[in-house]
């Protein structure tokens, strides 16, 4: 027997195992399987397309939208602000789009001096009942300049006006708002009088919250502008009756007040044209006086050098003169002249009693 080597390839293939036939169920399973795994590869393509076409969005026409790529802005500056239109982005939470409106108003509340009170409540007016003594724990309230307790709250109306402060200042940025508009009603309580924010400077007290508001919105630098505030304030419950008649008393003393300065007003106001009347009539007798004066002055100075001539002439016809006119009405004129040796005349009138009436008789009956 020769011994000798053999390669692989010289080797006779082995035979493979025969074929048995598929029976019907085996092949309607396969059959079903192939068809199950053709739907759920078009299902993961749909939802595939379906998952792409989310990152589709629209920013409207009033609104700016940051993107936002595994929390950090795609962009920086302007650039990070997506203008109005159709964008895309790659679906949440790769990519997430946040919209900001720069002209619609947003609004924040403050209650943090004010009572507790139900939404229902708030809608009808109707004011919880006071109960006991104010529970600083439930309720809110604020403390004025003149160590008086007041109920106030707010409304703060405001628009974004950059919106990447806003958004990536604060993690909440409308949550810095109201403390802002928390924190500026109370520091300007404590700055005001009880009267003087309930009746006397309502518009004052008003302004110095939106004020303060600003002025810390700004130093946060938190991109708003203030647009309104509002502001109610009322005195606490408890003392409801107390403040009502302390308003009633206030409004009776401004109403006397009036009452004297307008009576006050006619009085002066009189005084002052009767004293102008009085001035102008002495003004008007003074100016007359002063030309009759002044004519009568003039007078003299013609007639004086008459008098220097003939003194005891011109005395005759000053006196002729003075009697013609102070004897014009009179019917008989007696005219008495001095005498000679300057002694004084007698004129003596004789004047007979009244004749007396005759005695008559009495007739008889």
């Amino acid at each position: 027997m020769n011994d000798h080597l053999h390669s692989p390839d010289d080797l006779p293939a082995p035979a493979l195992p025969p074929e048995t036939p598929m029976d019907a169920s085996s092949q309607a399973l396969a059959e079903a399987l192939r068809s199950s795994f053709a739907i759920v590869k078009v299902l993961m393509v749909l939802l595939v397309l379906l998952f792409l076409a989310s990152g589709f969005f629209t920013v409207g026409p009033q609104e700016r939208a940051i993107l936002l790529r595994f929390g950090r802005p795609v962009g920086e500056g302007e650039k990070a602000l997506l203008m109005p239109g159709l964008h895309w982005s790659l679906p949440y939470p790769i990519d997430e789009s946040i919209k900001v409106s720069i002209s619609g108003l947003q609004q924040v509340r403050s209650t943090v001096g004010w009572y507790p009170v139900t939404p229902e409540q708030e809608l009808s007016g109707i004011e919880p009942p006071a109960g006991g003594p104010l529970n600083p724990i439930v309720d809110g309230y604020a403390l004025t300049a003149d160590a008086n307790i007041i109920h106030t709250r707010a409304i703060l109306t405001y628009r974004i006006k950059d919106p990447i402060r806003y958004v990536f200042s604060f993690v909440n940025a409308s949550n810095a708002v109201q403390n802002a508009l928390d924190n500026a009603l109370l520091y300007a309580a404590s700055r005001f009088k009880v009267d003087d924010i309930l009746t006397r400077d309502i518009a004052g007290f008003r302004s110095a919250v939106r004020r303060h508001a600003t002025q810390s919105a700004e130093m946060q630098d938190l991109g708003i502008v203030v647009e309104t505030c509002t502001v109610d304030s009322v005195p606490p419950r408890q003392l409801k009756d107390a403040f009502a008649n302390v308003l009633k008393a206030e409004v009776m003393r401004s109403k006397v007040l009036n009452e004297a300065r307008s009576s006050e007003n006619q009085v002066t106001n009189k005084a002052s044209a009767d004293a102008e009347s009085i001035i102008n009539l002495a003004q008007s007798d003074r100016a007359r006086r002063v030309s009759d004066v002044g004519a009568q002055a003039e007078r003299f100075q013609e007639i004086l050098p008459q008098y220097k001539d003939h003194p005891a002439l011109f005395a005759q016809q000053r006196l002729t003169e003075t009697l013609g006119r102070v004897l014009t009405n009179v019917q008989d004129k007696i005219f008495v002249a001095d005498s000679a040796d300057g002694k004084p005349k007698e004129m003596r009138l004789l004047l007979n009693r009244e004749v007396p009436k005759p005695v008559t008789e009495e007739k008889k009956p």
